[in-house]
């Protein structure tokens, strides 16, 4: 697996809740800070509301790669359906991530994808130093994201379910 195939990982968790008391968690760009270890908060680009072609800024933090800022894209907008956004470049993004709300009976399957590239990153260079070594830091990247992602769909279900209201 190279970044150049563009490796994708996904989790999902059902939340006792319908689409529309989830959707509005998803638009706050700072919540994951709450449950990844990696994402250490964002927020809207001045002046920008939710919603396609919209813009907000995320810093991160990683032993390996440091410390760093993004801008991503809005790229999907389906109200109480889909939150899709581009990182950096929306033409040959960093990474690609998206929210899923499928309904489910009474409650809701929330999904959350990512995609790694194709375009250049922390990851690209890291593997450019190294790059006999690619296919294990991809799956290793791949496990990272996929742990701080369930992290982050626990700790909204955990939120919407305990009737707290998104601010």
């Amino acid at each position: 697996m190279k970044v150049s195939d563009c490796p994708t990982t996904q989790v999902e968790v059902r939340i006792a809740a319908r689409p529309a008391e989830v959707w509005s968690w998803l638009l706050d760009v700072d919540l994951p800070a709450r449950f990844s270890s990696e994402f250490q908060g964002g927020g809207w680009v001045e002046g920008a509301e939710p919603g396609l072609g919209a813009q907000f800024r995320g810093r991160n933090s990683h032993p390996v790669a440091g410390e760093w800022e993004t801008v991503s894209t809005v790229t999907g907008y389906e109200p109480e359906r889909l939150f899709a956004w581009a990182v950096m470049d929306v033409t040959n993004p960093a990474a690609s991530w998206r929210f899923e709300l499928v309904p489910d009976g009474d409650g809701t399957i929330l999904r959350q994808w990512a995609q790694i590239g194709p375009g250049p990153s922390n990851l690209t260079a890291i593997i450019g130093s190294m790059p006999e070594h690619e296919e294990e830091i991809v799956a290793m990247r791949l496990g990272e994201l996929q742990g701080n992602m369930q992290k982050t769909v626990e700790g909204i279900k955990a939120l919407v379910e305990s009737g707290v209201h998104a601010v």
